[in-house]
């Protein structure tokens, strides 16, 4: 057990494996507006609090996850911002993907408050943030990584420090996320010839598999793209909004380094089609639907 108190802001299909996991071995509070997620996580042993500025007062460290950076200045500053509860010398854990753009200005803010921010977005699904076994990239100063180090081990099978500054764990999470998006579109792209040239899809998916074609993504997203057409579509465990925004992220970062990234620009237009055609809260697999509306082969 430790001490380390911690105030888990938003309980959705991420934060409440992360608030159940941590309550195993320390003290977490809980918020979020959905009453049955606040249900779930007080039965995981996460005590439950009215609003946010009642979760994080007198908190250790803060988990927050947030769409983008203008969201992330709101929850912190805006109205309601939870950055005057926090206490001196608590620190902010940012686990989402938001872009280089004005975390400084945000590391900055806080640390007027003696607050450190911890740059540190995840990768990995519900399922692994329940057991711990997700991938953590971490920017933040050696004083602020110290006091983060006993919730983000208990979050991480894989947690790898990238710089002492924040911004420097979102610039990797965008290299990252470059490699991500690119591949599930190519994969996607792949599957869709395959079946073009009456292919079956799932002899062509193991044999991919098995060579030099294969990726994390390949085999990850594979099933789930070859489910897409399936009425319904394939399970949704990561939107395809998400890539949107991501590959946005990307596009920019490289445009204000005025570096060309061509082919992360083209599966940006990829996702922003999929969205267009309206299929944004679909798995991000249904992405083979705007490269193939329909499957030729049976």
């Amino acid at each position: 057990m430790t001490t380390t108190t911690v105030a888990v802001l938003g309980l959705g299909a991420m934060g409440l494996p992360m608030a159940t996991r941590l309550a195993e071995t320390m003290p977490v509070r809980g918020f979020d507006i959905a009453e049955a997620r606040l249900a779930l996580a007080e039965a995981a042993g996460v005590a439950r609090c009215a609003s946010a500025e009642d979760a994080v007062a007198g908190a250790d460290a803060v988990l927050l996850a947030v769409r983008d950076s203008a969201q992330l200045d709101d929850v912190l500053f805006g109205d309601r911002g939870i950055a005057a509860a926090l206490r001196p010398g608590a620190i902010v854990i940012l686990t989402s993907t938001v872009g280089t753009d004005g975390i400084q200005s945000v590391a900055a803010a806080l640390a007027e408050r003696d607050i450190d921010l911890v740059d540190a977005p995840l990768s990995g699904g519900p399922a692994r943030a329940g057991a711990g076994d997700l991938l953590i990239v971490v920017g933040a100063t050696p004083q602020a990584r110290e006091k983060a180090q006993p919730v983000l081990e208990r979050l991480a099978s894989t947690l790898t420090v990238v710089g002492d500054r924040p911004g420097d764990g979102q610039a990797l999470k965008t290299v990252n996320q470059l490699l991500c998006g690119v591949h599930i579109a190519a994969a996607a792209e792949a599957l869709a010839l395959a079946d073009a040239l009456g292919l079956d899809a799932e002899r062509t998916l193991e044999a991919l598999g098995a060579g030099a074609a294969a990726s994390f993504m390949l085999g990850n997203r594979g099933p789930r793209i070859l489910q897409a057409y399936d009425d319904g579509g394939a399970e949704v465990l990561s939107q395809l909004d998400i890539f949107v925004k991501d590959m946005g992220i990307v596009n920019k970062a490289a445009r204000a380094a005025r570096l060309a990234t061509p082919i992360a620009a083209a599966a940006e237009q990829l996702y922003l089609l999929g969205a267009a055609q309206g299929l944004g809260s679909a798995d991000d697999s249904a992405v083979i639907r705007v490269v193939a509306p329909q499957r030729l082969s049976n």
